[in-house]
């Protein structure tokens, strides 16, 4: 039966390719082996073509349609016996039954995509533009009908339709946008959150659904054979559209909430019950008249949104559709386009003229439409480009069109130029448009912080005149604003680090009302308050003096990466009531609420190529002092919930993460400065890195349940180096910053290279048991060496080898500033020697780690790189080898950590390591204050 050839005794074989028979035969008796063979041909294809077009940023429809064109009689089929061995006629219906499942599901995720909230809550905008730019181009495919009609009715294939249908379809096919594409054009763009991005989704879904019906009347006047027909076909339609709307909806929504698929997502039963939904609408909706495609998209409308419920469903079906159907779907379109036919100059002529109308048309309307809801001209332009994008939506309405006998192969090849023409050329007009700088300058212009030639109209801080006096304060001003990266495996690390910068308010002791005393009255005048004279002096004494103290405001930022999935997208769009559900984010709001700090929390959906942007920008956003970057656990950026994917091992050695980390740094430093949390058991005493290595047996062997006890000490111990640098002295202002809280202790070492003076002997690094997360076995080109790349020059250093005079009296006047209470918490000390970086790892691993129960040490570090410092990065050497792992956690986490850091993270210190890196604000008042000591000079001079 494999391939049906007739074995002895008229059985047929079932050994298929071993008794010789052809598996590319068609058989109709067995046509899976076919329709294998066609569709692995159709998906390797598509695949293939999507990842160079991915990098233009196209959709993956255009990679489909051009395909199917490369696999059909374009190109391929010019090969003899080529579409009668792969593609023969009598296999077709198989290949199509299959495909139109497919559209029949997508259509059905297409309702589900759209949002008639969106719609409801920006009605006027999204009639307004909707109407003009559905109504302009529909005008312009109208008089452009006149010749399609008149020039192609006579090529095989085409109905005896009558002007006035022809004229209604072509008015359809110019006049819609294809939704699902826009969602994903602005979704990858960051435009969904824009004023832009909203006027041009509501109105695109007006679009959409106003296309859709008047593409469902002209299926429905081609298919009637009369005009009375037609119109009980229309009642039908709008009886049965009622009927989903008022007698099923409510219906639907009483058996989710019930089942509780509202709440907890869709279950099984419930997805089982909405396909049966899907097919029962597309099968009534096909009988009548209209095709079945309507009846998927109607159920999809109908489908609630609240709780989440349309992604999860999404979730569950997208995969196989996107993968497997639409691509049989489309490809489809294309071995139908013959690019052949276009062999004349009429013709040609005519694919230039539906190019300029579909352009003109859409890009008119839109704009003007636009421009009269109060936007500036190029940001209308940019929405007229936008609703100029047809896509899939287009390639669907051609698709039936051409079954219905409304358009010839000639027409429909015009017609799937134009759409991949429109489609393909609007994510480069969008960013020509409306790049990111633009965007920027737009909003500032409209908070009336910018006149339209970008020149400010209000004064800030920073251009406010002030002596070297006024300066240094606001340099050593307390870290006041912090954002923070919300991952779920750093929650515990992040929780506490905050936690020492919040204050918490002194308890008082509560009384039950009813033990109330009467409140005291208003002594008269004359009278005495009770208070004698010391006790109002005390209290006097006791109120705050200086300049009031900032409180703390930390804002957390959950990453979530933006796939191709039409789940994603739908997510994007519903990101405000996705973050008020986020456990996370809830999670962050609630301890912050419990600590007395003053938090907020977002959620953002992007490319993980893009986090780095979207961290930074939201960073400068809140115009952040600092941005806390915890380093992942498993070397993976985006977030994996799934406790079994974990992997220490690949923590330093993952390039992706590394790259996000460099990106970050390189970013940030013009909005704040940034630290990078490398945890090893902080606010806790459980360290990853130290664990011992389980089994999937011991797991299943180990009955007993582990109980954490609370820690009985919750101090924390912090060490720091001091080398100067800008780095390092955002590190010390912070160090102090941290040391106001009295749970913390900490010792500050300003370290002198002094190749001068003599080695200490006693400085010998101590064998050690290498970490699980620290990488072995790496290549020699991960060893450090003078001449890496990543070391910086002389020309870009910022200090000299030995530490100069200013940061000498800049720790200087830190150390003898502090308060008095202070320093009891506080140790300085001034070290010279010829071996910083040996005696920094041999002084840290004094310091931290000696108090096991406590709630974890700190070994805070600048970053460093902007420093000449040849005298660590040979020592770094010496170190790595002593210390058995001679390539260290590999060249990009050295430059993303720094070289000082990476000794620390290898030598097993126990505590967890935070890098500095100074940004923002400190690197621009540093820069001025060069500048002005330069101007000293030379007027001393």
């Amino acid at each position: 039966m494999a391939g049906g050839e007739v074995g002895p005794g008229g059985v047929p074989g079932q050994a298929g390719v071993l008794e010789g028979s052809n598996p590319s035969k068609y058989n109709p008796a067995d046509p899976i082996v076919l329709f294998i063979i066609q569709s692995a041909i159709i998906i390797i294809a598509c695949r293939l073509l999507h990842w160079p077009l991915s990098k233009f940023r196209q959709p993956k429809v255009i990679a489909e349609v051009i395909g199917g064109i490369v696999l059909g009689p374009t190109v391929l089929g010019n090969i003899p016996g080529y579409m009668d061995a792969i593609f023969p006629k009598e296999s077709m219906p198989n290949l199509t039954l299959a495909a139109n499942l497919g559209l029949v599901l997508f259509l059905f995720l297409v309702g589900l995509e759209v949002d008639m909230r969106i719609l409801f809550s920006n009605w006027k905008t999204a009639a307004s533009v909707g109407a003009l730019g559905m109504a302009f181009p529909f005008a312009l495919g109208a008089a452009i009908a006149y010749g399609l009609y008149h020039e192609f009715r006579g090529d095989p294939g085409v109905q005896d339709i009558s002007f006035g249908v022809y004229m209604l379809f072509i008015g359809v096919a110019m006049a819609i946008t294809a939704f699902p594409v826009l969602a994903r054009i602005l979704t990858e763009l960051k435009l969904l959150q824009t004023n832009v991005g909203t006027i041009v989704l509501s109105a695109g879904v007006a679009n959409d659904v106003v296309g859709w019906i008047l593409l469902a009347l002209t299926v429905a006047l081609v298919n009637a054979g009369t005009g009375l027909t037609a119109l009980y076909v229309l009642l039908v339609c709008i009886a049965y559209v009622l009927f989903l709307i008022y007698a099923v909806r409510p219906v639907f929504l009483w058996i989710l909430r019930r089942d509780g698929s509202l709440e907890n997502g869709p279950s099984q039963s419930m997805v089982g019950l909405t396909l049966l939904m899907v097919l029962s609408s597309a099968f009534f909706t096909n009988i009548i008249g209209v095709h079945a495609i309507f009846g998927g998209f109607l159920i999809g409308l109908i489908c609630p949104h609240e709780g989440g419920f349309a992604v999860q469903l999404t979730e569950k079906i997208e995969d196989l559709v996107t993968v497997l159907f639409l691509p049989l779907y489309f490809a489809l379109s294309g071995l139908k386009t013959d690019i052949g036919l276009l062999n004349s100059g009429i013709v040609w002529g005519y694919v230039v003229a539906v190019l300029a109308v579909a352009f003109f048309g859409k890009i008119v309307g839109g704009t003007l439409a636009a421009r009269w809801t109060g936007m500036v001209w190029r940001e209308s332009f940019t929405i007229g480009v936008l609703m100029s994008c047809k896509g899939l939506v287009e390639l669907i309405v051609l698709n039936i069109g051409l079954q219905a006998g409304i358009l010839s192969t000639r027409v429909f090849t015009i017609f799937v130029v134009m759409a991949l023409v429109t489609t393909f050329a609007t994510t480069p007009l969008v960013l020509w448009l409306y790049p990111l700088d633009y965007q920027r300058k737009i909003e500032a212009w409209k908070r009336g912080e910018i006149d339209w030639d970008g020149n400010p109209l209000k004064k800030n801080d920073d251009d406010v005149p002030m002596d070297a006096i006024q300066r240094e304060k606001n340099q050593a001003m307390r870290i006041s604003k912090i954002t923070v990266l919300l991952r779920l495996e750093n929650l515990p690390s992040i929780f506490s680090f905050v936690d020492l910068l919040g204050s918490k308010p002194i308890p008082t002791a509560k009384v039950h009302k009813s033990k109330k005393l009467p409140a005291a009255t208003i002594p008269e005048e004359g009278e005495s308050s009770g208070a004698s004279d010391t006790e109002k002096e005390q209290i006097e004494e006791s109120k705050p003096t200086g300049p009031p103290i900032k409180p703390l405001e930390v804002h957390g930022e959950r990453l979530v990466e933006l796939t191709q999935r039409t789940s994603a997208v739908m997510q994007v769009s519903e990101v405000d009531e996705l973050q008020q559900k986020d456990p996370v984010v809830n999670v962050f709001r609630t301890f912050g609420s419990f600590h007395n700090i003053a938090v907020s929390a977002g959620l953002s959906i992007s490319p993980s190529e893009s986090f780095a942007e979207v961290l930074t920008n939201r960073a400068a956003d809140q115009s952040s002092d600092l941005l806390l970057i915890p380093w992942s656990e498993t070397g993976a950026v985006t977030e994996s919930e799934d406790p079994t994917q974990y992997s220490s091992a690949n923590r330093f050695m993952s390039e992706q993460h590394n790259q996000f980390i460099s990106q970050v740094l390189s970013q940030s430093s013009a909005s704040c400065s940034t630290a990078i949390m490398v945890n090893r058991g902080f606010g806790s005493m459980f360290d990853r890195g130290l664990s011992r290595a389980t089994s999937f047996r011991s797991l299943r062997e180990r009955k007993e349940i582990n109980i954490i006890s609370p820690i009985s000490d919750p101090s924390h111990h912090i060490f720091f180096p001091f080398f100067g640098g800008s780095d390092d002295r955002v590190a010390l202002r912070f160090v102090l910053q941290l040391a106001a809280n009295t749970n913390v202790t900490a010792t500050i070492v300003q370290v002198i290279y002094a190749p001068d003076e003599h080695a200490d002997p006693n400085l010998q690094l101590p064998p050690i048991a290498i970490r699980r997360d620290v990488p072995r076995n790496l290549s020699q080109s991960q060893v450090p060496t003078l001449s890496n790349p990543d070391i910086p020059t002389a020309a870009a250093s910022t200090t000299s080898l030995v530490s100069s005079d200013a940061d000498s009296i800049f720790f200087a006047s830190l150390r003898d500033s502090c308060p008095p209470e202070l320093l009891t918490r506080v140790f300085f000390e001034t070290v010279r020697t010829p071996q910083p970086l040996q005696y920094v790892v041999t002084k840290a691993r004094e310091e931290v780690g000696q108090t096991p129960r406590n709630a974890g040490d700190l070994v805070i570090l600048g970053r460093g790189r902007r420093d000449n410092r040849p005298h660590i990065r040979s020592e770094l050497v010496q170190v790595l080898a002593t210390l058995g792992v001679p390539s260290g956690t590999g060249m990009e986490t050295r430059r993303c950590l720094g070289d000082v850091a990476e000794a620390m993270v290898v030598a097993s210190v126990k505590a967890s390591v935070l890098v500095f890196q100074a940004g923002g604000k400190v690197l621009r008042m540093e820069h001025e204050a060069r500048l002005e000591a330069k101007e000293v000079a030379g007027k001393e001079v």
